[in-house]
């Protein structure tokens, strides 16, 4: 059981240089029971302290966060403040927002035996506990893999099942799902299903609510760093949609996208074409063999797959990123060099911890642009709902409020062919729909975007055109301008979600 008694915290001063606009994640006077046995979900906006409540469960706060810390968090009756980190590792297993910050290993099968080895287990039990997890989440594939080698949704998976192979009675999960496919997600929520009839402890923030829908059966809604709402499922899924909406919530289910309003139609005859294209990472088999593919110009693309189908790589390579790339970018004009595509293009990359790279939001805007233009910077930071927080450190702001900024820096650097990938993974829907709006002014103003993502929803707001890849070619593209494009969408994240209801 966890218990929390009048909890406030706020981090250190020197990450929100100003004290009086702070980035979120402060959380004031929580008190709650998590009892034994029970599925609790943390849900609310992005930045309203879901991944900070989330580290006093684990013990991060605070014995990894510095900041001001009052009242007490209870674990089996005991203050952890007076735990150490691997004593409250042996009943709490935790996955982060960001897996990478979690590995310790170099291969994903040390990975997943890391956390029993630590721990003290035999070796017999090890490897049986690694085989055991490995085929409920079906990580079979990824065992014996370079984690470098390893898309961001592979690597989320491998961290599911890092935290799963010490066999916690309490798990913590950040964002889980965050860029997993349809097919990842219904395996891990099979994994939940499992967990909670073995009677374990789950504590999980998400955004994603539909995979969950059926499992959890309490909701703590957070807004500005307080307990806003403490429902049971039954209350919660009670509410009206309209009602979940206006909390910055996702829907419940998937069965009302084919009502989602499509974009505006912007197909024109002007293309990007990519050929003979073909690319490998070191020592491993090629990743992508496209013989010729194209996509509209002054338009938004989507490019959908399956984890590890070579989207972000197909990116990647395509703005210039990947030296050994092999293969032509042209639009009606010229051929591009890999050169020319640095300076043509801009990436918002999956984990933005990456580009985030001055003292202040401000500076992060304004180095993006050609010529400084504070005021346009504010603009833009206004329409991302990131105004207030433009004195603060990047690196303090909240998962979702950082993937904004890399997105407000994309915008300003008015590059014509801008690539996103996954830019609405740890979103609430207001801050989804914001980015789905900044897209369609890219493509209004006649730029390019293409985006990487497994949102659904994002797609339909946003996108006009898809490429859908597969182990690394192009399955199929089509329009999603009319309703036969929009049925066949929507076919591919449907079809897997069917797939789960099945397994139980």
């Amino acid at each position: 059981m966890i218990e929390c008694q009048d909890v406030s915290f706020s981090y250190p001063a020197s990450t929100l240089p100003d004290s009086e606009r702070q980035a979120g994640g402060a959380l004031k006077h929580i008190s709650c029971t998590i009892e034994d046995g029970s599925f609790v979900l943390l849900c609310g906006t992005s930045g309203c302290g879901k991944t900070t409540m989330t580290r006093l469960f684990n013990g991060l706060i605070p014995h990894y966060h510095e900041g001001t810390y009052t009242g007490s968090v209870y674990l089996d009756g005991k203050d952890t403040r007076d735990l150490s980190l691997f004593d409250i590792s042996l009943k709490v297993g935790s996955v982060f927002q960001n897996p990478r910050s979690q590995f310790f290993n170099v291969d994903t099968t040390s990975e997943l035996a890391f956390g029993p080895e630590n721990h003290g287990m035999p070796e017999d039990i090890v490897r049986d506990w690694v085989k055991r997890v490995a085929a409920q989440l079906k990580l079979e594939p990824l065992l014996d893999r370079s984690i470098f080698s390893l898309s961001g949704g592979e690597k989320q998976k491998i961290a599911c099942g890092s935290a799963a192979a010490i066999d916690p009675d309490i798990y913590v999960l950040d964002e889980p799902s965050s860029n997993l496919d349809a097919y990842a997600i219904a395996d891990f929520r099979q994994l939940l299903f499992t967990l909670k009839s073995q009677g374990k402890t789950i504590i999980i923030s998400e955004h994603r609510l539909y995979y969950l829908s059926g499992l959890f059966d309490r909701v703590l809604y957070l807004k500005d760093g307080e307990i806003d709402g403490d429902y049971t499922a039954e209350e919660f899924c009670g509410l009206s949609a309209k009602q979940r909406d206006d909390m910055g919530l996702r829907p419940l289910d998937l069965a009302g996208l084919s009502e989602v309003e499509g974009t505006p139609q912007r197909m024109n005859e002007a293309v990007w074409t990519i050929k003979n294209v073909s690319f490998a990472y070191k020592h491993e088999p090629e990743t992508l063999h496209i013989t010729e593919t194209s996509f509209p110009s002054g338009s938004a693309t989507a490019i959908i797959g399956h984890n590890g189908a070579g989207k972000s790589t197909f990116a990647r390579c395509l703005c210039g990123l990947e030296k050994h790339f092999k293969g032509t970018v042209q639009d009606q004009s010229k051929n591009y060099s890999r050169k020319e595509r640095l300076k043509l293009c801009y990436m918002v990359m999956q984990d933005v911890n990456h580009q985030l790279f001055t003292e202040s939001v401000l500076d992060e805007i304004l180095l993006s642009m050609r010529t400084e233009d504070k005021q346009r910077a504010r603009e833009i930071l206004q329409e991302m709902d990131l105004l207030p927080y433009e004195d603060c450190h990047p690196m303090g702001l909240s998962g979702g409020q950082k993937q904004r900024v890399a997105v407000a820096s994309a915008i300003a650097s008015e590059r014509p062919l801008i690539l996103f990938d996954e830019p609405t993974s740890g979103l609430d829907l207001f801050h989804m729909r914001q980015v789905a709006n900044v897209v369609n002014q890219v493509a209004n103003t006649g730029r390019t975007a293409l985006v990487v993502t497994h949102d659904p929803e994002f797609i339909l707001r946003c996108c006009n055109y898809v490429l859908h890849l597969e182990n690394g070619q192009i399955q199929e593209s089509y329009s999603i301008e009319d309703s036969d494009g929009r049925k066949r969408l929507l076919k591919f994240f449907l079809s897997d979600m069917k797939k789960e209801v099945s397994t139980e």
